[in-house]
């Protein structure tokens, strides 16, 4: 089994991937029961526990449309999905330094952290992010943490870390929310058009048209 675990993480992983999207909503029970099941299966198995924090801390979050994760309402999040997120993540937490899941379910879990708080941990991100780059250098972590970067240390230094162009609709539109933050109007537009012609889903191209000023 252990030669076996990080193929069935990822399987899991990418079925749960979809089920965020709004057209594979009939596939967010099975990911959640295959990651629930598999971890409690192999009990102290770090990661395993970690994965079933990820996919049960974004369900919660998940709308039955595109909205922005800063313009949703932590009130509506589902709190059963929340308390099992969190429950599992403690279960991954150990000594040893944290896995990828480990991780990811922590970032998922200091953006849910808002419903209670009503602020957003920008800097705890980062380090998370930091961590994560070290463990599993994957681009859209990359891209992710050029978003928290513009953040905390404002949109230039973010468009710095965002690095050299790449043929993904986050990296265009991490670009064009950091371009319009930065006030360069005209090169958000551009971006957010790049990032829109990307996506097939309606309510994201409008979003992300009309957050860079394109209508």
């Amino acid at each position: 089994m252990p030669e076996r675990l990080d193929a069935v993480l990822e399987a899991i992983y990418g079925c749960a991937a979809l089920t965020w999207r709004d057209d594979a909503r009939s596939m967010a029970g099975e990911a959640r029961h295959a990651a629930m099941a598999l971890a409690a299966a192999l009990g102290d198995e770090r990661e395993a526990w970690g994965l079933a924090a990820v996919v049960s801390l974004s369900l919660a979050r998940r709308t039955a449309s595109f909205v922005p994760l800063d313009e949703q309402d932590p009130a509506a999040w589902d709190a059963a999905l929340l308390a099992e997120g969190r429950a599992a993540l403690r279960r991954a937490q150990g000594a040893g330094a944290p896995g990828r899941f480990e991780l990811e379910a922590a970032i998922q879990a200091v953006h849910c952290a808002r419903r209670e708080t009503g602020a957003t941990d920008w800097a705890a991100l980062r380090t998370l992010y930091d961590a994560l780059l070290l463990r599993a250098p994957t681009a859209g972590a990359a891209i992710a943490r050029a978003a928290v970067v513009g953040r905390l240390d404002g949109p230039e230094t973010g468009l710095a870390a965002l690095g050299d162009e790449r043929p993904m609709q986050a990296w265009w539109s991490v670009r064009a929310a950091l371009l319009a933050a930065a006030g360069r109007a005209d090169d958000a537009r551009a971006a957010a058009a790049r990032a829109a012609a990307m996506t097939a889903d309606e309510a994201v191209r409008v979003h992300l048209l009309e957050a860079a000023g394109g209508g």
